[in-house]
């Protein structure tokens, strides 16, 4: 065999090393690839240009609110801030940054969502102009995150099934890199009827699909980040509330509720509303999560931080009377972040509940 054709023969049929989750996930967040299996790839000219803008955007999303909520928290979020418990982040989509900001030091975060869980393809295999195509929907998918705090879910569900980088996974593997964590390991979990981990196999419903990720967080503790494919519609959990007990399993945590359009001040979501306020002790969130009537001041210690001038124009129709009278009538906590809906700082607010 001529010299030269032994060379593209090895070409065609050698693969390259498949990266570690840890390099798959610090390439999708265009932090440095020194040393690593897709150094090579890193080097061309469009992943660069992928890691200059993803800086850029993560600059002005710590300036203008993660670098402001971890410092706030230690404060306003004590003792649970300093507990390596767990966080409940339901009607979340990818969005594990606010949790981990919230709660750096928790032991598992589980979030709840929709959207697709995808898969994490070996993106050395991936061809060149495939590739390029699904960087560029990452920047579409996240553009209102990054931007504005919050997910736009009919986005999301067209942006999310559009290139080989599909699903909820790469974008929580993404944030999870720029949180500073380390991932260790990408394990698929279908759940029984019981709510416990079945090994292996195909996940044969959506509700029970989910995927588990451990890391090492960024103060170099072990964590767990659990992301569940599952409608948390009443109609739904009667059948299927697979999911719930999985949490039930872990016992009591801190929950969080942000830019949840509102879903439960409409019906339909008494369940996870309940499992919610019998399974915290702390529950933080923004006015789209539980209305506030439902928290009996017997019961419940609230805080409120930042202001409330009502809902964005889109859900207005979700203004709660109770709750701007509250505000008026207190003395809210400092916040001086975006959160939400209302992405401007000047415009944030907060509810902090606390079971008595």
């Amino acid at each position: 065999m001529p010299l030269l054709r032994f060379f593209v023969f090895l070409a065609l049929v050698v693969r390259l090393p498949a990266a570690t989750s840890d390099e798959s996930a610090r390439f999708l967040a265009g932090l440095p690839m020194h040393g690593t299996s897709l150094e090579a790839l890193a080097g061309q000219a469009q992943w660069v240009q992928h890691a200059m803008e993803f800086d850029d955007a993560w600059k002005r999303l710590e300036e203008r609110s993660l670098g402001k909520i971890r410092n706030w928290a230690p404060t306003y979020l004590a003792p649970q801030f300093e507990e390596q418990g767990n966080v409940f982040y339901f009607f979340s989509g990818p969005d594990l940054l606010y949790a981990q900001a919230l709660w750096p030091n928790a032991k598992n975060y589980v979030l709840v969502a929709r959207e697709p869980v995808g898969t994490m393809p070996d993106i050395a295999q991936i061809p060149p102009a495939q590739l390029h195509a699904a960087l560029a929907n990452l920047h579409k998918t996240l553009n209102a995150s990054l931007s504005w705090s919050f997910f736009i879910t009919q986005d999301m569900k067209t942006d999310l099934t559009q290139t080989q980088l599909s699903g909820t996974l790469p974008v929580v593997l993404l944030f999870a890199s720029r949180a500073g964590c380390k991932i260790e390991s990408i394990e698929s979990i279908t759940l029984d009827a019981s709510g416990a981990p079945i090994a292996g196999g195909e996940p044969k419903k959506a509700a029970n699909h989910g995927v588990k990720v451990s890391v090492f967080g960024p103060h170099g503790r072990p964590q767990t980040i659990y992301y569940f494919e599952a409608d948390l519609g009443d109609d739904v959990l009667r059948k299927n509330d697979a999911v719930l007990k999985f949490c039930d399993g872990l016992g009591h945590g801190s929950t969080l509720l942000k830019a949840a359009s509102y879903l439960m001040h409409e019906g339909g979501f008494e369940r996870v509303r309940t499992w919610l306020m019998t399974h915290t002790d702390l529950h933080v969130q923004d006015d789209s999560g539980i209305p506030l009537h439902y928290f009996d001041r017997a019961k419940w210690q609230l805080r409120f931080c930042g202001r409330y001038p009502g809902p964005i124009n889109i859900f207005k129709q979700h203004t709660q009377a109770d709750l701007l009278t509250a505000y008026s009538a207190a003395t809210p906590l400092p916040m001086g972040f975006s959160f939400g809906y209302r992405w401007q700082p000047n415009e944030s607010g907060l509810m902090l509940a606390r079971p008595k």
